[in-house]
């Protein structure tokens, strides 16, 4: 899931009167500002909602800190956080964002505030009852990432051309793997297609040729906010 530079606004949300008084409620790692770092919006000016929790272990997941803890806040106060910003792009994440439940009404209530959402998923939970005008970057889980069996493959019934699916790859074996996935399941005929090398253990110059040799119908990504912060925590 995507992360980055982190600018938190002052004296607004968390800890608020509101949020003892007003539900619904959600398990929140953080809230920040920065660059979109992936997907077709890399490079936006984006609003990050991360909720607390993922009932996935991926092996090179780069976000364990928000699998726990957390603090627990209003939608109400939530949604004064992401508008201290005055930014119209928000993306949700996690962890994994739709294993809580109020993340559903979280994305309604985006939406109708006027908001471009994006939601960022494992694939691994149902993403039909996402609000239609949300996009959902939704996860295929290749074998090398630990989840494979846990990929929901009737969530692809659901995606439609605002959707984009992705793929992060840790070498040659994930690749050909996920060749064979959109050939089988014609995903070029759903959405785009996002490619990803596993930080540190695949070159993005060696993906970049085997979807060329392929002439695979993905968009190969690098993630943005790590070419401009690193790993450092918090951003």
């Amino acid at each position: 899931m995507s992360e980055s530079h982190t600018l938190h606004p002052q004296g607004v949300g968390r800890g608020s009167h509101a949020d003892t008084t007003t539900t619904p409620t959600l398990r929140l790692t953080e809230v920040f500002f920065s660059l979109q770092g992936e997907t077709s919006r890399a490079g936006l000016p984006t609003v990050f909602i991360r909720l607390t929790g993922c009932p996935l272990r991926c092996r090179w997941c780069d976000t364990p800190y928000s699998f726990q803890g957390g603090e627990t806040v209003t939608l109400t106060a939530l949604l004064a956080q992401v508008a201290a910003f005055g930014v119209p792009t928000v993306c949700v994440t996690g962890g994994e964002p739709l294993a809580q439940k109020n993340c559903l009404p979280l994305l309604v209530a985006l939406c109708d505030n006027g908001y471009s959402v994006s939601l960022e998923t494992s694939g691994a939970l149902d993403v039909s009852k996402v609000d239609p005008r949300v996009s959902r970057i939704v996860d295929i889980k290749a074998p090398d990432s630990g989840e494979e069996a846990r990929n929901r493959w009737e969530n692809i019934a659901h995606l439609t051309p605002q959707d984009e699916i992705k793929f992060v790859l840790a070498n040659r074996a994930d690749y050909d793997w996920a060749r064979e996935v959109i050939h089988a399941q014609k995903l070029a005929q759903v959405c785009p297609l996002l490619f990803s090398p596993v930080q540190g253990e695949l070159s993005p110059a060696s993906l970049a040729e085997w979807i060329l040799a392929d002439c695979l119908p993905v968009r190969l990504q690098v993630q943005l906010h790590k070419v401009l912060w690193g790993n450092t925590p918090g951003k």
